[in-house]
């Protein structure tokens, strides 16, 4: 839902303007009441110079990811600088804090999945090149672990970029990459229709060994789908990054429609494409699982890309999470060692970024800890069905509701009000479902 500008960060205490009325604003900024915030914007040393497109490199860079390569398996706003900024103001501190525990978990569940499916992406390479020596009925088997690891370590070094003011370069790369993989998926599938020659696949989708089969793997499908729209709790970051004049709520709005339109776009081709190329026989992983033999060098190029990809799209969630433990941090120890020696970490061919032994420890830690959990759950689409019907519902569609209602004034029982409570209603639907569907697959596969 859109939220519109409230207007400059200001301190405690300080007049905010909504819709045309000043309002009284107590402590937003407190660190201690904030569980997601950004960078502050009033620091001298951080001058916005976002724009559009650098918006819409973040947002195709956020969203476009895991869950665009599950679509085919699932086929067969705008105000303060941090969406918790936004639920305080709108719906107070107890809101805010429920908001912040989901949108943690969530986020941290995020560098999970995003690490299972770069592991997932590099096994692809490799499978890719066996059957093309092989043939395809070869058993081409490799394990995850160590490329589970191995993308940890790079996100250990990628994770000391300071914040989002930092990265431009890195979204633009990896928003560059998304749209590569994602068109060699479409035109792979295409041609693989035009081989058929027909479409597969049926209204009802891949038939069950039993009822109950078929409704776990239509809940986990459900699951996929949530979490291909992610991107609420990063909208009012990105935001923040950018440059006035114009005004940020209107370059935000320019960028969401622009990099929503490519997203529906790719989403759609993909999902559909996938499933009328294979059918049934759908992979869980459009780029990862079978058919494209003959182009195994191209299927290895679009799963390199999908690798790069994963490693700027972990940092826009990561980067949220960081800067709010190193806002609290500084804000309640701000003469520990932690912070007062800084470090060089030098890459070949960039510039060297400075970091703290806090800013090091933390985020080593805070990446560690989420490679060891995919270790554990290497699944590829379990654990995004998981992550995404988890949170779709109170953060992708409830909170956003109840703050748009609250900002917008909308009287209980008028239309407006009926249609986004039945909006709301259907998205707690489809998150049980989801919900229920990918931890019982989870389960099983565990165990199997």
């Amino acid at each position: 839902m859109p939220i519109k500008n409230l207007g400059t960060h200001v301190g405690p205490g300080k007049e905010r303007k909504m819709g045309g009325e000043a309002i009284e604003e107590e402590d937003v900024d407190d660190p201690k009441s904030s569980l997601i915030c950004s960078f502050d914007s009033s620091d001298d040393h951080l001058r916005r110079t976002g724009t559009k497109w650098t918006a819409v490199a973040h947002i195709v860079a956020g969203v476009i990811g895991a869950g665009v390569l599950s679509l085919a398996w699932s086929i067969a706003q705008l105000g303060n600088k941090s969406f918790m900024d936004a639920a305080k103001l709108y719906l107070g501190k107890k809101d805010q804090l429920i908001i912040g525990v989901m949108a943690q978990v969530g986020l941290y569940g995020g560098a999970v999945a995003y690490t299972v499916t770069a592991a997932s992406s590099v096994n692809a390479i490799l499978k890719a090149s066996c059957h093309h020596r092989e043939g395809p009925d070869a058993l081409c088997e490799y394990g995850d672990s160590f490329y589970i690891l191995l993308f940890g370590f790079i996100q250990i070094l990628v994770s000391q970029i300071p914040d989002f003011h930092s990265m431009r370069w890195l979204s633009v790369s990896a928003a560059v990459m998304s749209f590569s993989y994602s068109f060699i998926g479409i035109g792979l599938g295409l041609e693989k229709v035009i081989e058929n020659g027909t479409i597969k696949g049926s209204m009802t989708g891949v038939p069950g060994s039993d009822l109950s089969s078929k409704l776990w793997a239509a809940f986990t499908a459900l699951g996929d789908i949530a979490f291909s729209y992610p991107f609420s709790l990063i909208l009012l970051e990105i935001e923040d990054t950018l440059k006035s004049p114009p005004p940020e709520n209107k370059t935000m709005k320019a960028a969401s429609v622009t990099a929503v339109s490519i997203t529906t776009f790719f989403y759609i081709c993909c999902g559909c494409v996938g499933y009328a190329a294979f059918g049934d026989d759908t992979p869980g992983n459009l780029l990862a699982g079978i058919g494209f033999y003959e182009h195994y060098w191209l299927v290895g190029f679009a799963n390199a890309c999908i690798v790069f990809h994963l490693v700027g799209g972990y940092q826009i969630y990561a980067q949220a999470v960081f800067a709010t433990a190193e806002r609290l941090f500084t804000e309640k120890y701000p003469n520990s060692r932690l912070l007062e020696k800084s470090y060089s970490v030098h890459f070949p061919w960039l510039s060297a970024l400075r970091t703290n032994l806090f800013r090091l420890s933390f985020r080593t830690t805070y990446v560690a800890s989420a490679t060891a959990i995919a270790i554990y759950f290497p699944y590829f689409n379990s654990v995004i069905g998981v992550l995404g019907a988890v949170n779709f519902w109170p953060l992708v569609v409830y909170f956003p509701v109840e703050m748009y209602c609250v900002q917008r004034r909308i009287e209980a029982w008028s239309r407006e009000w009926i249609l986004l409570r039945a909006f709301s209603i259907t998205g707690l639907i489809i998150s049980v479902m989801g919900t229920i569907g990918s931890i019982e697959e989870l389960i099983s596969a565990k165990l199997s």
